[in-house]
């Protein structure tokens, strides 16, 4: 444990969760935190993780029924917590660690990670990822050490720690496997082989565990024991779970028997040894301009741009020269391979390169064009997914939008017909195939072309629901969080928030057991706009503001460096301007001056200058302000839209906007993104009505 700091800063308290709830102070004695209600509401501020927990959540929380004079006693035992946590004190001095903030509490222990027994494992887990096994053995083995029973262990019936317990569960876990695999991985495969044989009997259904074992056994030479092990696994899946083992356990079985067959053989080789050993094949194999080549680098791409922001970005990089090269070979049907292989799930609906997505686009246009007839029906359907994929929001256009008065159509509408068309005929060919990765790849498409109205929640909903099924079903990994990071957004969208909860929980587990660093840029962000759903409508603006600033702290952080621009941009000044527009109040130009809004600035602008007492700027502004595009933050926007035409007196700009937000009468403007919201549309609804005289 350590600690630093003085007491009033809480710095010097520590706090343990791994096993029942304590609290120790800087010279580590016991601090007395009272009885079961007192632990339950430091375990669930904890769980807050430095963010604000409304009274009337802690409440809930709390009881199932809540007595009378619940809020009363939460209160009473938020003082008395304090006086526990902060003996030294001096009265009626506000508290740092214990804090009140806006309509509820916040405990705010030390920012570094050793203030809480599982920040500090969190941290460990991943401080050991970056070293070399030797080195990373021992900080796995002491993480592990800090754990004194089940996360949370004196709640186990609470709802509010159910999501949380199963998250460090996971990581336990993983931590358990991945120590193994360093022991292994650094010549000491007989001290894994007991913890391991602990690991897969208490936990049966991980393969990880199972192909551990059996590679530590093999290992340690002991090539029947690690056979045993594996056709122990193949037993206990199958009476279990009713499923096969995957293909690394079969693979790994074939081997152990040809290594019985041939005692004298290597060992088998590390993922790096294989790794190194497949190139260089593969360079001495494939001659350097084969066309199997370009496949070969499509497929690298696909799987490299999942792998994180470094990844992603070299993905994108290096796509369009290899989709450039695919089609200067004259064969079509090559190169609508080479674009066709690239169905990386994309749950964002503004393009990072809008220049890379519009090679793409016309590229596979002309390759449709010069297809074959007897090309394959899957092929051809995955260039119609492409476009539909890479046509999303408005990456198409180039130069002006229509303007946001104008009626629906102009000039720009045919290329969003035919983005929707690729996409319809994508989905199609993939059901009459009955191809699951084709429909998976299709539906992708379907979902980014599902923005051409308003209040489409719901329906977005039904494809990530699908995704999920189909993903589960037929073991696709990308799809199935993609399906879940969907429904994250569509149920916040459409209120119901404890699905939300489930379905960023569900994702969180996939990116941390299989390397999906993206997904949890998503649902930090949600969580950050869950936090601000929950805070009263009557708080004022100020009071607002800094619950909205606490809550988004975490997910800015993440922005710069998650390695998509398209989605990043303008964001953090949006989460600013949202408490303030949901007060309806104007933007005072002095608190913005410095704001960067990216590609919203043309929907923010009017109501900038309406707060800069420029009401005519304004209405000229607005009269040619340009039409949101179709995307996951086009009702935000149409608000703004619908606010500023009613202040600056635009009825045809009024009216424009309340046609277009009607069907999300419902609905809370911009939660259906997943990252924040301007209050309920109903609200600027009725202003742009009142405006339009109707």
């Amino acid at each position: 444990m350590t600690t630093t700091g003085s007491p009033a800063s809480g710095a010097a308290v520590w706090f343990g969760v791994l096993g029942p709830v304590e609290c120790r102070d800087g010279a580590g004695r016991p601090v007395r935190l009272g009885g079961p209600r007192h632990r339950e509401v430091v375990a669930r501020l904890l769980v807050a993780r430095r963010r604000v927990v409304p009274v009337d959540r802690l409440v809930a929380d709390l009881w199932e029924e809540p007595p009378p004079g619940a809020t009363g006693a939460v209160r009473t035992f938020v003082a008395e917590l304090r006086r526990a946590l902060e003996p030294g004190r001096r009265p009626r001095t506000p508290s740092r660690l214990l804090a009140t903030e806006g309509p509820g509490y916040v405990l705010r222990p030390d920012p570094g990670a050793d203030a809480v027994d599982a920040w500090h494992f969190e941290a460990e887990v991943a401080r050991a990822a970056g070293l070399a096994p030797a080195e990373a053995a021992p900080v796995l083995d002491a993480a592990l050490a800090t754990w004194r029973g089940p996360a949370y262990a004196d709640f186990p019936g609470a709802r509010w720690a159910h999501a949380e317990r199963a998250r460090l569960a996971e990581l336990r876990l993983h931590a358990v496997e991945r120590r193994a695999d360093a022991l292994i991985r650094s010549g000491a495969p007989r001290e894994a082989v007991w913890d391991l044989d602990a690991h897969v009997a208490e936990h049966p259904w991980r393969e990880d565990g199972w192909h551990l074992l059996a590679t530590a056994l093999l290992r340690s030479g002991r090539q029947g024991d690690a056979l045993g092990v594996l056709r122990r696994a193949r037993q206990v899946l199958a009476d279990q779970l009713g499923a096969d083992p995957g293909p690394g356990l079969a693979r790994l079985e074939r081997e152990v028997l040809r290594q019985a067959d041939h005692p004298d053989e290597a060992a088998p080789a590390t993922g790096d040894e294989v790794w190194s050993s497949a190139a260089a094949a593969y360079e001495g194999s494939v001659p350097a301009r084969s066309p199997a080549r370009l496949e070969a680098t499509a497929s690298l791409l696909r799987e490299l741009a999942v792998t994180g922001a470094g990844g992603l970005g070299a993905a994108r990089r290096h796509r369009a020269a290899a989709v450039a090269a695919a089609e200067r070979t004259g064969d079509a049907e090559l190169a609508a391979r080479v674009i066709g292989v690239y169905d990386v799930p994309a749950v964002w609906t503004r393009v990072d390169d809008p220049d890379a997505a519009r090679t793409v686009v016309r590229t596979a246009e002309r390759v449709l064009a010069r297809l074959p007839g007897d090309a394959p029906e899957t092929v051809r359907a995955r260039l119609l997914a492409s476009v539909a994929v890479e046509s999303r929001g408005d990456a198409l256009a180039e130069g002006a939008l229509p303007r946001a008065a104008d009626p629906p159509g102009g000039a720009r509408e045919p290329w969003r017909r035919r983005a929707r068309q690729a996409a319809d005929e994508a989905e199609s060919a993939a059901r009459r195939l009955h191809d699951a990765p084709l429909l998976a790849f299709a539906l992708n498409g379907t979902f980014l072309q599902s923005f051409a109205h308003c209040g489409q929640a719901a329906r977005r909903d039904a494809i990530g629901a699908e995704l999920v099924r189909l993903a589960r079903t037929h073991g696709l990994l990308g799809p199935e969080v993609l399906g879940r990071l969907i429904r994250v957004q569509a149920l916040a969208g459409l209120g119901d928030l404890p699905g939300a909860d489930h379905q960023a929980t569900a994702a969180d587990h996939l990116a941390d057991r299989y390397e999906r660093p993206l997904a949890r840029v998503f649902t930090t962000w949600y969580r950050a706009l869950r936090t601000t759903l929950a805070t009263p409508a009557d708080l004022a603006a100020p009071e607002a503001a800094e619950v909205t600033e606490a809550a988004y702290a975490e997910a800015i952080a993440l922005l710069p460096t998650c390695g998509m621009p398209g989605f990043a941009t303008g964001l953090p000044a949006l989460t600013r301007l949202a408490p303030v527009v949901r007060a309806g109040a104007l933007p005072a130009p002095e608190a913005f001056a410095e704001a960067d809004w990216g590609p919203y600035d043309p929907w923010v602008r009017p109501l900038l200058l309406l707060g800069d007492a420029r009401p005519d700027e304004a209405r000229e502004t607005l009269r040619t302000a340009l039409r949101p595009p179709h995307d996951l933050m086009a009702e935000p926007m149409w608000c703004l839209l619908a606010r500023a035409a009613a202040l600056a007196g635009d009825p045809v700009l009024a009216a424009r906007a309340a046609a277009v937000l009607g069907p999300a009468e419902g609905q809370q403007a911009g939660a259906a993104s997943g990252l924040l919201t301007f209050g309920p549309v109903a609200t600027y609804l009725a202003e742009a009505r009142e405006a339009a005289g109707g």
